[in-house]
């Protein structure tokens, strides 16, 4: 085992600012190994570990898949889904004690909380590893990573990608990771389409731009070229507005059909999606061979978290 791939080894993942090149490449490595290393085999990687699922936030992908990834590497969980309403939290208990009382009882917890930051802050609580699942509009690492696999996994390199994305880019959270991962390759072009208020924050806008990715904003569906390696369609997430007739107007601002597909995506574009989907993406796409969204990018969720679960606490 090589000494980059050990340095994950009983560490946080908070930001996908954690990783470099040569861990994320390792990272890759270790879910090809973990696709075809036989069942019983797996089993022993987490045999006598436990892992807490702390989701704050609903969630059925992340959730599921990590709940996956644990057994089928031999380990335990503790599971608490919407803890707001079933847990001690609800009587005005600290998301830190939360984690010091729940870390007596697990090697590892996976957190997704509402609110942008808390996973750091549950990081600096713990004495055991942290793993970011989704904090409010802040980060997604876990989802960066699968989404950065499915396109490494098509195309054999993450150097000089070219990608759509497409939705709610000031919100989304797999949009911020998806181009914080892709900042760590080199000359990445991103073309970015969204409703104007919910375009990528000038803040975002420049940090991107100075991490070597170029942005290119486009208007509308005759702007994108015809040669790219992905497009990222996303949701507009109704979760992060507070006025819900604005959300109505925007919510399909955006619509991927088979006739867009067929006129303007290339012969070997990954057509991407985090998932859930809310009419964003015509039903009649998903039988396209391009589109991975509820086949290969979902299941290499799972590869990519048992990959991580065994780097962080495998034997």
């Amino acid at each position: 085992m090589s000494m980059k791939k050990n340095m994950l080894r009983g560490k946080d993942l908070i930001s996908i600012d954690h990783l470099d090149r040569d861990i994320i490449l390792s990272i890759f490595k270790t879910a090809d190994k973990m696709k075809k290393i036989a069942p019983k085999k797996a089993l022993n990687i987490l045999k006598g570990k436990v892992v807490a699922l702390l989701f704050f936030e609903p969630s059925t992908r992340t959730f599921s898949s990590n709940c996956a990834a644990v057994k089928r590497l031999g380990g335990q969980t503790i599971e608490h889904q919407n803890p707001t309403q079933t847990s001690s939290v609800v009587k005005g208990e600290t998301i830190e004690d939360t984690i010091k009382m729940i870390e007596q009882y697990s090697d590892a917890i996976i957190i997704r909380h509402p609110a942008a930051g808390t996973a750091q802050i549950c990081a600096r609580a713990a004495d055991i590893p942290i793993i970011n699942a989704g904090d409010g509009i802040g980060e997604h690492p876990t989802q960066a990573l699968l989404d950065m696999y499915t396109i490494y996994e098509k195309f054999k390199t993450l150097d000089r990608i070219k990608g759509l994305m497409v939705g709610d880019l000031l919100n989304g959270r797999t949009i911020h990771s998806l181009l914080k991962g892709l900042s760590i390759f080199k000359n990445s072009t991103i073309y970015l389409l969204s409703p104007k208020t919910l375009r990528l924050s000038k803040k975002d806008s420049a940090e991107f731009s100075r991490r070597g990715i170029k942005l290119i904003e486009i208007n509308d569906f005759d702007d994108i070229p015809s040669d790219l390696h992905f497009w990222y369609w996303t949701r507009v997430q109704k979760e992060r507005f507070s006025d819900k007739n604005e959300y109505e107007k925007l919510k399909l601002s955006f619509i991927l059909d088979k006739n867009l597909v067929t006129k303007k995506a290339g012969k070997k574009t990954l057509l991407m999606h985090p998932l859930p989907r809310v009419g964003e993406i015509k039903t009649e796409v998903d039988s396209d061979p391009r589109a991975v969204y509820l086949t290969t990018q979902a299941k290499n969720g799972m590869y990519v978290r048992m990959a991580l679960l065994k780097m962080i606490l495998g034997a």
